[in-house]
Order: structure tokens, then C-alpha cells, then sequence
């Protein structure tokens, strides 16, 4: 999941930094979710790195 979020936070253009913090929130929202639907955990996981990212990058990380 983290090698996976990285680079897709990296593909859309966010710091190196900044990818790492959100990937670092990815696997902690991983950590504490219960199981999701088939096959959404990554997605859920990418959206709350998006989500977290934007704001990092918006208070200049």
C-alpha cells in the first residue's frame, strides 16, 4: 500500500515530502480501519493521502 500511494501522490505532481507524510497518514487510516469492501482498501487509503495532501501542500510542508 505505501510504495503504491507514493507514487501515485508522486505521479500527481506533490512534493517528495509531502507524498511521504501523506503516505505516512495512508497507512495509519489503514492501521485503524476494519476490513472495506473487496478490492477498496487501496482506494480508501489513495483518497485519504489525496485528501491530506491538498492540505499539506496548500500550508507549503
Amino acid at each position: 500500500i505505501e510504495a503504491n500511494v507514493k507514487a501515485e501522490l508522486l505521479k500527481l505532481g506533490f512534493s517528495l515530502s509531502v507524498a511521504s507524510l501523506a503516505t505516512s497518514e495512508a497507512i495509519r487510516y489503514y492501521r485503524k480501519q476494519p476490513a472495506s469492501k473487496r478490492g477498496k482498501m487501496i482506494a480508501d487509503c489513495l483518497n485519504q493521502a489525496k485528501r491530506w495532501a491538498k492540505r499539506a501542500a496548500k500550508n507549503k510542508y
